[in-house]
């Protein structure tokens, strides 16, 4: 048998691959495992979070200390005009964080303060809004499951919505003195100053 002897061509190639490698592998293993390294490091410390959004956010809610000043506000604006009321303080999904019920209300106005409270904190305005909605024609609200008649307002802690509070008394007018009053004692006690009687 006869050796086979590689062409020219493929000594070429060969020696060039090896020559390669040579300067990838021997001289600069050390620093290209530095670099890689650093790399590393950079994008495990912080380097991703200017790649990727952070897939949470940091959001404002109603605590029950608040929602207890806020019934507060309002059970004493209510004994002030004479108007006895369901008072709820929900958080900004509409969940209840506080309930009063004064005597001499309705058998339904716990229901309505709640579903005022929540229909203000889910749209994030006031629920009179929603009223004033189904009665210029948007009928789509009273089909929603949102409580269209006003007496709830949005809790702000600054500019943030942070809950809502809704008032059911005997007086539809009432309700938003009582739920303004209300909101607007919690805005100052938010922000350190005191409430305003």
């Amino acid at each position: 048998m006869e050796a086979v002897r590689p062409s020219a061509a493929s000594i070429t190639i060969r020696s060039q691959r090896q020559s390669y490698r040579m300067l990838q592998g021997v001289p600069m293993t050390f620093y290209s495992q530095k670099i890689a390294s650093f790399v590393c490091l950079f994008y495990l410390v912080g380097g991703s979070s200017s790649r990727a959004a952070d897939p949470t956010v940091a959001a404002k809610v109603i605590s029950e200390a608040g929602a207890q000043q806020v019934l507060s506000a309002a059970e004493h604006e209510a004994e002030a005009l004479h108007a006895p009321c369901a008072i709820a303080v929900v958080d900004t999904s509409g969940i209840l964080v506080a309930f009063l019920k004064m005597d001499g209300v309705r058998a339904g106005s716990p229901d309505l303060a709640i579903g005022k409270a929540r229909t203000s904190a889910l749209l994030q305005r006031p629920s009179a809004e929603t009223e004033s909605g189904v009665n210029g024609g948007r009928p789509a609200f009273a089909t929603s499951g949102l409580m269209t008649l006003r007496g709830g307002t949005p809790l702000m802690a600054g500019a943030e919505v942070v809950g809502a509070v809704g008032i059911a008394s005997l007086d539809k007018d009432n309700d938003v003195k009582i739920a303004q009053a209300a909101a607007a004692a919690f805005a100052s006690l938010s922000h350190g100053q005191p409430a305003a009687h």
